[in-house]
């Protein structure tokens, strides 16, 4: 089980008892300020109230050695861990390479992805992580925005004519309140169908269809 071996490498290196029985949200990419990656602790109660013990985040990324903004950006994730310790389990794991992507874009239940809008030119890691039957949680914004059938395969944060941190926030804990959790724990027909759209939506975005779609729109003019 790829969860089984995502979490027994997280609580080898952070030692926070992740269990294979919790909901579990991954969010693994380049770390940089537009894409978000703090939006879940815009508001830690109300998080907190609608969470408790039923869910558990993984983060993974890198800042470019140069991004003081990016570095910044990690900080205050592992600041926000710590602030929500005996509350909700945060993990922010270090090294992030292509291995550990591997074993997060498989490993988690739900990809979350919060970048402000329109500035995702495309969302590989959520590809990837829907490729291995992992719903996304997302703004509607790069892939997202042509692939997302909210409900189905998994569900599109925010609205689209309204872009500010807090109404981003807002809907994102009202979406793991009312659709992510309750289908989780009380729905498993229901997870499975979104696992297994989420695998047909992946096979739409593929190297092969971006190389004739850059060919037949831009070259063959």
């Amino acid at each position: 089980c790829q969860k089984l071996l995502l979490l027994s490498y997280a609580n080898s290196q952070m030692q926070r008892a992740l269990s294979e029985d919790v909901l579990t949200l991954g969010f693994a990419r380049r770390a940089t300020e537009y894409k978000r990656a703090n939006l879940i602790f815009h508001d830690l109660d109300r998080l907190t109230e609608i969470a408790g013990e039923k869910l558990q985040i993984i983060f993974a990324g890198k800042a470019h050695p140069r991004d003081a903004k990016g570095k910044a950006l990690l900080r205050q994730i592992q600041g926000n861990a710590d602030q929500l310790k005996g509350r909700i389990k945060v993990v922010l794991l270090e090294n992030y390479n292509l291995r550990l992507g591997r074993l997060l874009t498989s490993g988690v239940d739900v990809w979350l992805n919060t970048p402000l809008r329109p500035n995702e030119a495309s969302g590989t890691s959520s590809m990837k992580a829907s490729l291995n039957g992992i719903p996304n949680l997302s703004i509607l914004d790069g892939w997202w925005a042509e692939a997302c059938d909210d409900g189905a395969n998994g569900w599109s944060i925010g609205e689209e004519e309204t872009i500010d941190d807090a109404t981003d926030a807002s809907s994102l804990y009202s979406i793991l309140e009312q659709k992510v959790i309750p289908i989780f724990y009380g729905e498993p027909k229901q997870w499975s169908s979104l696992m297994r759209s989420s695998i047909k939506t992946a096979v739409r975005f593929t190297a092969k269809r971006m190389v004739e779609e850059y060919v037949n729109r831009f070259y063959r003019l």
